[in-house]
């Protein structure tokens, strides 16, 4: 395959992950595409263990559109990648915690997992050659063997900013649990 095809495969799934992470963001915000809203995503936040719910709603919002536009322009590519899959690691793990499934169809988090290892590969492959990266000659454009290690990075930070609230969430679901626990005792 030519690096030119390479390099438009890799703009096309850098566009398409920007506008789900756009769309995202406008849905909980503005309630574009159908979406519910601010309002009506603080519920929605609350139940799946997200708590101060109405502030956590907005700073997801506002990484998925970070995000989104890094990830489009195809600048900080690494940074918008790690930002993206850290939100949609948190968003896929309460989901399937919520639930107890992982697939979408149960009210699991696969398409947000889905779309954190989406958001990861771009960390490994870069943003190709039809990007803002590469018009600056960034060190991660065109990385070669440092793709690896930009990419694992991008892993660590999406793992790290995912940390916190997963294991509020997880916390809270003890704390929830142990409460009904004993009322029914």
């Amino acid at each position: 395959m030519s690096s030119t095809m390479a390099d438009l495969g890799v703009l096309l799934l850098r566009i398409a992950v920007a506008f789900i992470l756009f769309a995202h963001a406008t849905q909980k915000l503005l309630g574009w595409f159908r979406g519910p809203g601010l309002d009506k995503i603080t519920v929605v936040f609350e139940a799946l263990g997200q708590v101060p719910a109405r502030p956590l709603a907005k700073l997801a919002a506002w990484c998925e559109l970070s995000a989104a536009l890094l990830l489009v322009l195809g600048i900080a590519t690494p940074l918008g990648a790690a930002i993206g899959a850290g939100t949609m690691l948190v968003a896929g793990f309460a989901m399937t915690a919520k639930s107890g499934a992982v697939w979408n169809a149960l009210g699991g988090g696969e398409y947000p997992l889905v779309l954190t290892v989406l958001a990861l590969s771009l960390a490994f492959t870069g943003p190709g050659s039809i990007s803002l990266d590469a018009g600056l000659g960034v060190p991660w454009y065109g990385a070669g063997g440092r793709a690896v290690v930009i990419g694992l990075v991008a892993v660590a930070v999406a793992i790290l900013a995912a940390a916190p609230p997963i294991f509020r969430t997880v916390w809270m679901r003890r704390a929830v649990a142990a409460d009904e626990l004993a009322a029914g005792a």
